[in-house]
């Protein structure tokens, strides 16, 4: 069981909260951040300059296995792949992590395993498809015979932290296992804190900036031993409103104040990113920038998450920064999923692998992209989502998803059965259902569907988590209602 509490002194947070402020006020910072996306519309006699590192090459990878790298892991809740600049889209939302990919591995085609967090995290964090962790409901959770990432850390003698503000990866469920630090920073009670909904209104809950105050806390304490810090970032999911991304012409509606969101968490990732540089820590860190879900926008009728499996939902991106600097970044485009982020990073670090994997290390691909090979096939992405996962009074009612190729399969059973399936080649967007078109697809994957759904976890099934009055306040505070 880990500590709960504040990461590092009392004193460490206060120093990281000053830090963060001076960090997000600064120069430098607004330059980067606000400054570049301004100059970038009418020219470009200004070059992107985030924290940096020393330039290297992908023959540095096997280096990393014996050097015992630091592990920062970045989940943005919500974040949609083609809504960041680094996978192409025309509004500079994310500068930042733009710059990672730039000089990182980006993953072109990265499938979540559900829309809904605690489905998805869990899959994440074991590395096993939904039906096989058992954590399919809103009274589930990862039992402690499970194997979590966190653990095999801490087995290897770093400092282990987690902070976070969704309560479905929170401890009642599970997810703590491992970190000597597990907690969701409470906010400050400050006007610069209040989470921000729009132009003159916010309300008490805090912001990401508490988790980035809270991370500077802890690598005032520990960033120059080996450490792995997990970082959930929440405002996309709130739609948090940043006054700086308004000024640089977001606009207004609903999916303006998304992307405003995600570029407010840009600028807290370049916060951390700038402590790492400015103490030397950068250069000894492996840094992985991950979602659980997307966001739809009325693509197929319905808005949020958690309702559907389309591809609004379920794409998400995932960039590597290395420790080194690559001149020219790589791209890995065959289809890879959630379930393998964790056998990846383990298999980069040299830890040992989680057990009974449905994932696998990403790495091989690395290195076949580097050298300019083309695989197109990938690996097959199941995604699950029950949709009364909130209502424990009634039936699960599930939603299914593969994705093999270029083709997405998804059968729904909830409010009236349904089969759809789409062709990524040609309707990227699915938008026609080709189900009575493409019969022979249907036939092809509908079995891996059905054998998929036959598995079991192996510890036997997911624990029963019965969640207090307050527990369930805080989860109504995001939106969620839990009965």
């Amino acid at each position: 069981m880990p500590t709960i509490h504040s990461p590092g002194s009392g004193d460490g947070r206060k120093e990281g909260a000053a830090l963060l402020r001076r960090l997000l006020d600064s120069p430098r910072t607004y330059f980067v951040l606000a400054g570049l996306l301004l100059v970038a519309a009418v020219a470009s006699q200004f070059r992107l300059q985030i924290p940096s590192r020393p330039e290297g090459t992908l023959e540095d990878l096997a280096s990393l296995r014996t050097s015992k790298p630091n592990v920062l892991f970045i989940l943005i809740d919500t974040l949609r792949a083609d809504r960041l600049s680094a996978y192409g889209y025309e509004r500079p939302t994310s500068p930042v992590m733009a710059d990672l990919a730039r000089h990182g591995i980006r993953f072109a085609r990265v499938e979540a395993q559900s829309s809904w967090t605690k489905t998805s995290m869990a899959s994440l964090w074991t590395g096993l498809f939904p039906v096989r962790t058992g954590v399919l409901r809103s009274n589930h959770g990862i039992p402690d015979r499970a194997v979590l990432p966190a653990e095999l850390f801490k087995q290897a003698g770093y400092v282990t932290a987690g902070l976070w503000r969704n309560g479905w990866v929170g401890v009642d469920f599970g997810f703590h296992q491992g970190f000597d630090t597990y907690l969701r920073p409470p906010p400050d009670l400050t006007p610069e804190s209040f989470q921000k909904r729009g132009p003159g209104t916010a309300q008490i809950g805090g912001t990401d900036e508490n988790i980035t105050s809270a991370a500077l806390g802890f690598l005032e304490t520990h960033g120059r031993e080996p450490f792995f810090l997990y970082l959930h970032y929440m405002d996309v999911h709130q739609y948090s409103y940043d006054e700086e991304a308004a000024r640089l012409g977001f606009g207004t509606s609903i999916s303006d104040a998304y992307d405003a969101s995600i570029h407010w968490v840009d600028r807290n990732v370049a916060a951390v990113l700038t402590w790492l540089e400015r103490n030397d820590v950068f250069e000894k860190t492996l840094v992985v920038i991950a979602s659980d879900h997307g966001e739809g926008f009325s693509e197929h009728g319905t808005e949020g998450h958690a309702r559907s499996l389309y591809q609004e939902v379920t794409r998400v991106p995932l960039i590597l920064a290395l420790p080194f600097r690559l001149e020219k970044g790589v791209v890995v485009e065959p289809l890879v999923r959630n379930v393998d982020v964790w056998p990846t990073v383990l298999d980069l670090v040299g830890l040992p692998p989680l057990p009974h994997s449905d994932g696998r290390s990403l790495v091989p691909l690395i290195e076949a992209a580097a050298r300019g090979e083309k695989d197109g096939a990938g690996d097959v992405a199941y995604a699950y989502l029950d949709r009364n996962w909130a209502k424990s009074e009634q039936p699960s009612g599930p939603i299914v998803s593969v994705v093999s190729e270029n083709r997405r399969l998804v059968r729904t059973t909830v409010p009236q059965p349904k089969l759809e399936l789409f062709d990524h080649a040609t309707d990227p967007t699915e938008q026609r259902n080709l189900v009575t078109e493409r019969p022979e697809w249907v036939a092809e994957l509908e079995p891996k569907l059905e054998a998929q759904l036959e598995q079991k976890p192996p510890w036997g099934k997911a624990n029963e988590v019965q969640l207090d009055e307050l527990s369930q306040e805080l989860l109504r505070a995001l939106g969620y209602v839990v009965k």
